[in-house]
This record gives C-alpha cells, structure tokens and sequence, in this order.
C-alpha cells in the first residue's frame, strides 16, 4: 500500500497558542494519520524553514481547520 506525506502549517492553534506549528502527517487509503511530534516556530517564515526541501505549498481549502495557513506536498 502506497503512502503519500503531507506537512502542515497552523497558526497558533489551540494546543500550541503561542507559536505557529508544523505537523507532518501520512495519508493512505483511509484518514491522514498525524506524526507524534510537532516542531513549533514564532513566525510563518520560520515554520516555512521546517518543512522539509523540495515540497510544494498547498493553499488552504475553506472547509479547513481555522488555524491551517497551508500544506506541503
């Protein structure tokens, strides 16, 4: 079974209201199964620099999560 990777920014959630979050998560057949750990930044620009090279930004669909900025394919 295939596995697709997809990183993505939040912007002072709920869990983390001081900084910017960046959580990777593996999508197969069923739901996007989130990493165990998150990497935190104080700016967008900086949780921008998580992600890891090579990746293509994803802009942000309406039904979102209200503290998604963008994902990273």
């Amino acid at each position: 079974m295939s596995s697709l990777r997809v990183w993505t920014i939040y912007d002072h959630p709920l869990d983390y209201p001081s900084y910017f979050v960046v959580r990777g998560f593996t999508v197969t057949a069923g739901a996007p199964v989130p990493d165990g750990e998150v990497q935190l930044a104080n700016t967008l620009l900086e949780a921008r620099m998580l992600i890891p090279p090579g990746l293509h930004p994803i802009d942000r669909s309406p039904d979102d999560d209200r503290f998604i900025v963008e994902s990273w394919l």
